[in-house]
């Protein structure tokens, strides 16, 4: 048997970065749980106050394979280099085309810069593109692969 998980980003605005990480993803918003038609349904019987509600968001992948992505408030801002960060692996691997490998790199950072990402800085193997180490709207890194 194994145990159901989810990774859970701790940040300040928790519905800004769940529509980008939804984007990158691919992931859709979580369905309220189940025998409540909604989230505020959801909350009234959980007792949380209202003025909480916004306080968190969730993300699943649609096809239900992958974990879901949580995101929740905290006080403090990020103040150091993430432990533990995100690969996507857009370019099919070392073994495609390095010419291949660059298109799909850079069009995946085009479309993530333009909807609130950065780029940290490029990473090359081999005088080719290897990987783009990016921050998301709040500053956490990942790499685009």
């Amino acid at each position: 048997m194994t145990t159901t998980w989810s990774i859970t980003v701790d940040c300040a605005a928790p519905r800004v970065l769940a529509e980008f990480w939804k984007t990158a993803l691919g992931y859709t918003d979580a369905p309220p749980p189940a025998g409540f038609e909604s989230w505020p349904a959801w909350f009234l019987w959980c007792e949380v106050p209202e003025s909480e509600w916004d306080d968190g968001a969730t993300i699943v992948d649609p096809d239900g394979l992958r974990p879901q992505l949580c995101f929740l408030v905290v006080p403090e801002p990020k103040r150091a280099k993430n432990r533990l960060h995100l690969d996507l692996k857009v370019s099919g691997g070392r073994a495609e085309p390095a010419e291949v490998r660059t298109r799909r790199i850079r069009s995946t950072v085009a479309a993530l810069t333009a909807a609130g990402a950065r780029t940290l800085e490029e990473h090359r193997l081999h005088d080719e593109l290897d990987h783009v180490v990016l921050a998301d709207p709040e500053g956490n890194e990942f790499c685009v692969v």
